[in-house]
This record gives C-alpha cells, structure tokens and sequence, in this order.
C-alpha cells in the first residue's frame, strides 16, 4: 500500500475541503459520501469515488480518513453492512476526523486493532475557514509510531498538530475544545450586547477588545458576523448540541460538573428550538440579544 493513495469517507463541509487539499498536494484520493452527489465537486477535480465504504477499503489507499456527524456515522461506515471493517487489509490506519464519544473510539480502536487495523482518533478545530486554508489544529490520540506515519498527511490539512495521548485522548482534547469555544462564543455574544445596549459602537468594541486579553479566535472571526446578522452555517448550532451532549455524557462518567457550559448549553438549544439548528453557531446572539430585549 502506497501512502500517495488516500481514502476520506463524509464530504460535509469538513470533509469536502480536507480531501480537497489532500488533492491539491497531489495525493490520489478515494471518496465516499451517503449522498453520492456531494462527491462530484471533488471527482471533478480528480478524485475517485466509491460505492461504499467496503469498496474503498479495496482499494490500496493505505490510510481511510473519516469525518462524519456522529458517533453511529462513525460505527456504521466502520462496522456496518458494508462497512470499511468488511473488507479491510491488515496494515491500514483509519483517522476519525468527526468529534465522537472518546468512550465509544478506544472500542473501535480495539475491535480494529483486532483485524490488523491500526486507529487514530483525531478531531479538528478551526472551522469550514481553516479546512479551506489548511490551517486547521489538529488534537490526535492513538500510537505514537502510527500518529508520525500520518503526520505528512495532516501537515497538509492542518498547521497546529499535536499527538495528545493514547486512544480517545484525542476526541478528549476536542471536548475541551468544545467546552472552550462555546462559553467564549456567548460572551462575545454578552459584550456585545453590553455595548449596544450602552450606545457604544459594537465594532469598535470588537476591535478593541480583540487586540487585547479579551482576544479570540470567537471575537474576531464569529463577531462581525454577528453585527452583520450572518448566520451562514462554519459550524452549525446543532452540530454544537451533538458535541456537547458527548462533552456532557463524557462528564458524567467522571461525576464531573460543568455548570457553567449546562447555561450554555441551554442558551444554543433555545436557538435551535427558535428555528436555527441548521445555521451557524454565531446565530445563537438572536437568544442573547432577545434576553437583552434588543432589536
């Protein structure tokens, strides 16, 4: 098996542009996607596409990249009727770029490593921005040695790429992440909020306090889409209800209590209940902004 051939199954907004880029760097790269039509774009630039993801498994790409909704997408195009697990030669490695139950990948990891498949779990982080630059952070658990053959690969889809620990660590450190970013997000949403309702230019604002500690990738990217009432979907808000309920499930395990992100949680769901589960997560200041009782 050659690591010029490559496989990526889910070509959802993620998906689509890391395969493009593993395109645009000259690998040979196989596709699958449930809804065949979302692999055209990337067949039209030179990918191959695959009937399923046992078919792919067939093919002599050496590493089966995924990036799927959720933890059964991930089970499914591993483990499923005719999943990639069906076919699969001893010595491929798969890396699960969705963000998924940490619990549920070191199964996984183990019921491959049982036919000879060795698994990285390693979500992503940046946005549909960062997967169209390649500059995407890329959080990896699962063996060292396995994390260095794939790291050229990574190299083209991400800059800030870190082997994290063993099997789930990974999908771990995305939790945090999680966490991380979506209480950032909502106190973007409050300042912003807070100077609107005191007659203070929201964008100056945003200028000020980006350039100082109040600095984030939230305030300068998702902030002035906010003031422009954007809510074109980087990252949709029920994506974000997915990976917190994971978040949440996985502090459970650990009687770990998050409360803050539970008000959080509960500030996106209202969102979604209000009609915006399939826009971006910045969409969730409409809450703020009727809480604020601002126009």
């Amino acid at each position: 098996m050659s690591h010029q051939h490559v496989g990526y199954l889910g070509m959802g907004i993620m998906g689509r542009a890391m395969a493009q880029n593993l395109l645009n760097a000259g690998y040979q790269v196989s596709v699958f996607n449930r809804t065949p039509s979302k692999c055209q774009p990337l067949v039209d630039a030179g990918a191959t596409m695959c009937d399923t993801p046992a078919a792919l498994a067939q093919t002599d790409a050496s590493v089966i990249f995924i990036n799927v909704t959720d933890t059964p997408d991930v089970e499914d195009v591993l483990f499923g009727e005719h999943g990639v697990a069906s076919t699969a030669k001893a010595g491929l490695i798969t890396v699960d770029h969705s963000t998924i139950s940490p619990i549920v990948t070191k199964d996984l990891a183990q019921r491959l490593a049982k036919i000879g498949v060795t698994h990285l779990d390693a979500p992503v982080s940046g946005g549909d921005v960062g997967a169209q630059a390649g500059t995407l952070s890329i959080m990896v658990g699962g063996p060292r040695e396995t994390f260095d053959q794939v790291l050229p690969l990574f190299e083209v889809m991400g800059k800030n790429i870190t082997h994290v620990g063993d099997s789930g660590a990974g999908q771990t450190c995305k939790a945090c992440n999680q966490i991380a970013v979506s209480i950032n997000l909502i106190g973007v949403c409050e300042a912003i909020a807070m100077a609107k309702a005191n007659g203070l230019d929201p964008r100056k604002m945003l200028d000020v306090v980006g350039a100082g500690a109040g600095g984030s990738w939230q305030i300068s990217n998702l902030g002035p889409k906010i003031l422009d009432a954007d809510h074109a979907p980087g990252f949709m808000i029920d994506y974000l209800l997915k990976d917190l309920n994971i978040v949440q499930q996985a502090a459970r395990e650990q009687k770990l209590p998050l409360t803050t992100l539970a008000h959080v949680e509960h500030l996106f769901r209202s969102a979604s209940a209000n009609g915006l589960g399939d826009k971006g997560t910045q969409a969730v200041h409409t809450v703020i902004d009727q809480l604020a009782k601002l126009k």
